[in-house]
């Protein structure tokens, strides 16, 4: 007979060689091919590197061959309206990728491409495309850009004697409101001006205005001649608010100066005032255009912002 101490002895040792054995087991190391994992191959993926590598210079050779063909052959003639398929039809030529790789790259390199692969030079191509066609429509290989306002835009009134500014001097917004202080009329002549910057140069621009006033229109031209004659009045004009005339050009030589006659003896009311310019760019010719409203009122401006 065994005894109840000797049974308990014999059971816990054989538990305890169990346990052992089965942490063995589990220490035993699983190898990669056991984990799904397959082995290195160094000779692989040399070739898989050569294989993306060709890839991104296929692409890149790809995308500056289809901008070139976009700035050289489908801007010169395209309707700047219909502008937008410039960039949507090569962009989608993103689908033909697989296909060129397919026809151009070796065996070897094929069949190392797969969907990564697409995916990346999809990106490649659209951003390298965006790139390059920024650098093609922007100086110097392009100007698509017309002319703007430099800064703001006023309407002095000049009686021969003296260059009278409004209250509000000058303005960027679409309206300027000139007070007469109870006069029916703006007496002197009434000149428009203002100036433009480009980013080439703005030397080439041509403005024409027009002024219509209760469904009359007049076309004004620029009078350059005006400002240069003028230009310490321009400078030292005086105004009913006693600023300081504003600087209309202020980047100096960088920015044209315009001076439009608009009519003697303005009438109350409100002037509309279309100012459209014309440049040849390159490819298109570039059109800019500005409506102001010109605002002439028999109040004086202490009256008109107390009735505000």
């Amino acid at each position: 007979m065994v005894d109840l101490s000797t049974a308990m002895t014999a059971a816990q040792g054989e538990r305890r060689q169990r346990t052992q054995g089965g942490d063995k087991e589990k220490k035993v190391r699983r190898t990669g091919r056991n984990l799904g994992i397959e082995a290195f191959d160094p000779v692989k993926h040399v070739q898989k590197e050569k294989a993306d590598t060709a890839s991104m210079w296929l692409v890149l050779a790809f995308s500056l061959t289809i901008t070139l063909l976009m700035r050289y052959v489908l801007m010169d003639s395209t309707d700047p309206e219909n502008s937008k398929i410039l960039y949507i039809l090569p962009l989608t030529c993103i689908f033909l990728i697989p296909t060129l790789h397919r026809t151009v790259m070796p065996e070897r390199f094929v069949e190392h491409y797969g969907g990564g692969t697409w995916f990346k030079a999809a990106f490649l191509h659209t951003f390298t495309f965006l790139a390059l066609s920024f650098l093609l429509v922007n100086p110097p290989f392009g100007d698509i850009a017309a002319p703007e306002l430099a800064s703001k835009w006023t309407v002095v009134a000049d009686d021969g004697e003296e260059l009278v500014y409004p209250h509000s001097m000058a303005t960027s917004g679409a309206t300027l409101t000139w007070h007469t202080d109870g006069s029916p009329i703006l007496e002197g002549e009434a000149w428009l001006l203002f100036g433009l910057m480009d980013n080439v140069n703005s030397d080439g621009a041509v403005v024409e205005v027009t002024r219509e006033y209760q469904a009359n229109e007049t076309i004004r031209e620029d009078n350059i001649s005006y400002w240069i004659s003028n230009a310490d009045r321009i400078a030292n004009g005086t105004s009913t608010s006693n600023k300081s005339a504003p600087n209309l050009t202020p980047h100096g030589d960088l920015d044209q100066p315009f001076s439009v006659y608009l009519g003697a003896d303005l009438e109350e009311g409100t002037h509309k005032i279309i100012v459209k310019i014309t440049e040849e760019g390159d490819p298109w010719q570039n059109v800019q255009q500005y409506t102001w409203n010109l605002v002439i009122s028999s109040e004086s401006a202490v009256q008109d912002s107390m009735s505000e």
